[in-house]
């Protein structure tokens, strides 16, 4: 058995009995019922993850992960492949946007290659997981093969473990680099949802009408030519998806067999985790989605995934920034569970 199946098969529901002995407290506190919206029910969830009702998110990570994406030759992008390693480079020196925003957090940041189309030095501090340089043109072939594709998830998992080596995670956030991602991503809610391409896809890096036109025209033709099957979620990965995407899959399903709580990023990490809720359905139970990107195609993967968005800021970056905020939300919502007084610790009578 392959550590994916092995994942797959051991990933087990969150605490059912801390949730609702969660929920029972936050009815009982002395506010009005209800009074603090969704960050109730999210404390509750943690709660259950974790195992206890007074959690302390005292270590939390992001780990982004980069790839390139050979769709770009169809002229998908604004900007061109090259920028995905430079990118990396401003990740691992602490100048990015991901940078700031996980620091203002009190985040980690962490940098993982799945699929650069290029060769970093051994030495540099990232998590070297390289399947192969870039995918494929979908256009003209696969993008990588079933078994690149295990390869791809089941080194996301990997970092999970080596994560944990270096200490307890308390709440993992999910993000990507990659030139060209968002092809693939609408590309691999069209397959899952049924929805039309052109309803699911957006301007990526701010690209005009034509050349939106255009990646519309790529994304059905690379459909049209793999025909990816739904039901079967490596298929859809290998065929029209990304090394970075099967590497934020292997996240979340590394950090549900962990018992760990991941808070989801945009569009390129709602893809990755598409994918792993397609392999195991109940890692869903481990998500959080931090914001409502403003690429179209979101909000049909947040539906088709049951999640509820923390956060509506007009994003369109990906890299994690709005994992990054919703942490604080989340972190909040712990310390709403844990300290607010219920009406018998406040010793309020008659208020309920």
């Amino acid at each position: 058995m392959n550590l994916l199946n092995k994942t797959v098969k051991n990933i087990k529901e969150p605490d059912a009995e801390v949730y609702e002995a969660a929920k029972e407290r936050l009815r009982n506190q002395a506010r009005p019922a209800g009074s603090l919206g969704i960050l109730e029910d999210v404390g509750a969830r943690i709660a259950g993850i974790h195992g206890t009702i007074d959690v302390h998110l005292e270590n939390k990570i992001v780990v982004t992960c980069a790839g390139d994406h050979g769709v770009c030759a169809e002229g998908v992008s604004l900007f061109p492949s090259e920028v995905t390693q430079q990118m990396v480079y401003n990740f691992v020196n602490g100048g990015a946007s991901i940078s700031v925003l996980a620091r203002h957090a009190g985040a980690q940041v962490r940098v993982a290659d799945f699929g650069v189309d290029c060769d970093f030095a051994a030495d540099l501090p990232i998590f070297h997981k390289k399947v192969r340089k870039g995918t494929a043109n979908f256009v003209k072939k696969r993008a990588m093969t079933r078994e690149e594709a295990v390869k791809s998830v089941e080194a996301g998992m990997e970092i999970v473990g080596e994560l944990l080596e270096e200490g307890p995670i308390h709440l993992l956030g999910t993000g990507d680099m990659g030139i060209g991602n968002t092809t693939p991503s609408a590309a691999i809610i069209a397959v899952f949802s049924g929805i039309p391409v052109k309803k699911l896809t957006g301007r990526g890096t701010g690209i005009g009408d034509e050349t939106l036109q255009n990646k519309i025209r790529v994304i059905e033709k690379g459909l049209e030519l793999h025909q990816p099957d739904p039901e079967d979620a490596l298929d859809v990965l290998s065929k029209v998806g990304g090394l970075e995407i099967g590497g934020l899959a292997g996240l979340v399903l590394g950090a549900a067999l962990n018992r760990i709580p991941v808070v989801c990023d945009g569009f390129i990490a709602t893809a990755g985790a598409l994918i792993a809720c397609q392999l195991a359905p109940v890692a869903k139970q481990y998500l959080f989605a931090s914001h409502n990107s403003a690429e179209v195609g979101h909000v049909f993967m947040l539906r088709h995934l049951g999640l509820r968005p923390l956060l509506d800021l007009e994003f369109r970056l990906g890299e994690g920034t709005g994992a990054a905020l919703a942490m604080e939300l989340i972190d909040a919502s712990t310390r709403i569970l844990a300290d607010i007084k219920t009406f018998a610790e406040a010793g309020i009578q008659d208020a309920q």
